[in-house]
């Protein structure tokens, strides 16, 4: 049994978010591989794939939504769970929600989502970047809590050793 974690992060917030998942399947003995989006090559390899991407104007970034749509026909022959990071504590009805997020789901032949809230770091962002979020009330801080994400990545994990019991 071998997983995939992999995520699109511009400022690296989500990436941590996709290390922790990882670290949390290797507790439980689950051989796994965190990856950038945009270095994944192919998911022939792994039998599960978990997929994220920091939320930006209501979007994916990219080099997660590439991902999805060039590996497509890969990822449905595979154990998939998605997740986001953003702002919000839960997207809002037109950010990542249908129809993208049901479309991608499709997709990708997804298990399930799970939304993050996310960490700004003023001094990470752009002049634009800035101007957005004051626009948007956006609050700077870190709102992510990676014991929920610990949580989550162990349900994910007991999902997979239950079809492929580890060491077996």
């Amino acid at each position: 049994m071998r997983v995939l974690v992999a995520a699109a992060s511009r400022h690296g917030s989500t990436r941590e978010i996709a290390q922790v998942i990882g670290e949390q399947l290797c507790e439980m003995g689950i051989a796994t591989d965190v990856k950038d989006a945009r270095d994944v090559i192919s998911v022939e390899e792994y039998d599960a794939v978990v997929l994220g991407s920091a939320i930006y104007v209501g979007q994916w970034l990219a080099d997660a939504r590439e991902l999805v749509d060039t590996r497509a026909a890969q990822l449905l022959n595979r154990k998939v769970w998605l997740f986001s990071s953003g702002l919000a504590d839960a997207p809002s009805k037109d950010a990542n929600n249908a129809p993208a997020l049901l479309t991608r789901m499709k997709n990708t032949g997804a298990i399930g989502h799970r939304h993050f809230p996310g960490k700004l770091d003023v001094l990470q962002l752009s002049l634009a970047e800035r101007a957005a979020i004051m626009a948007a009330r956006g609050k700077y801080g870190d709102s992510r809590d990676m014991n929920v994400v610990r949580e989550w990545a162990r349900s994910i994990g007991e999902a997979i050793t239950l079809d492929h019991p580890v060491n077996a």
